[in-house]
């Protein structure tokens, strides 16, 4: 702090990178789990010959869009590009379910045009309380699917919709911030665990 009564830059920064150390911390200790088990569930998925569909809103949406960028394309190693589709992706589609179905529908309607029982919906909200996320969840339901739900704060709906065998990965933080920094971390230690289970070490 300076004697001005303003916030030094560095300083600034120095304590924004200790909060995310310290959700990171707090993280691995309470992720590691359920980030093996999602990485398990999607492996099983693509080995049956099953695909992954994931989607979110506004950062989820990127974050979404990445996990499948790392998936057909490749993560840190060079193999075969494997199945996954962002359902945010796609403008064209989105604003004609929107414009007819309503904002709520713009991702379950992709489910239950391209999801198969065995299939794996990622779903992303930093405070699970997306209707459109939510109501892919129950549409995935529907379509014999598992839900691997990436979230935050305290879950909100979309934890609430989840199943015995559904997997969540909720982020111990508040901030939009850490939330954030935390979902990129878990969908590169999905990417790893995934390809470490496919191509071996």
């Amino acid at each position: 702090m300076r004697t001005d009564g303003t916030v030094n830059p560095t300083d600034r920064v120095t304590a924004l990178f200790a909060e995310s150390m310290e959700t990171s911390a707090l993280a691995a200790a309470a992720q590691a789990e359920p980030i093996a088990n999602a990485a398990a569930a999607v492996v099983s998925c693509l080995l049956g010959g099953g695909k992954v569909l994931s989607c979110g809103n506004g950062r989820s949406a990127a974050d979404a869009q990445y996990f499948s960028v790392q998936m057909q394309h490749r993560f840190e190693r060079e193999r075969p590009g494997l199945p996954a589709i962002a359902l945010n992706s796609d403008a064209a589609m989105l604003t004609a379910i929107a414009i007819d179905d309503g904002i709520g529908a713009i991702f379950a309607k992709q489910v239950s045009a391209l999801a198969h029982p065995g299939d794996v919906l990622f779903a992303m909200s930093v405070d699970g309380g997306a209707i459109n996320t939510v109501a892919a969840v129950d549409e995935a339901h529907e379509r014999q699917m598992r839900v691997i739900a990436l979230t935050g704060r305290d879950g909100g709906e979309l934890a609430t919709r989840l199943r015995s065998d559904d997997i969540e990965i909720r982020t111990p933080a508040g901030e939009l911030a850490r939330i954030l920094e935390n979902h990129r971390l878990v969908i590169h230690c999905l990417c790893d665990l995934i390809d470490l289970q496919l191509l071996g070490g």
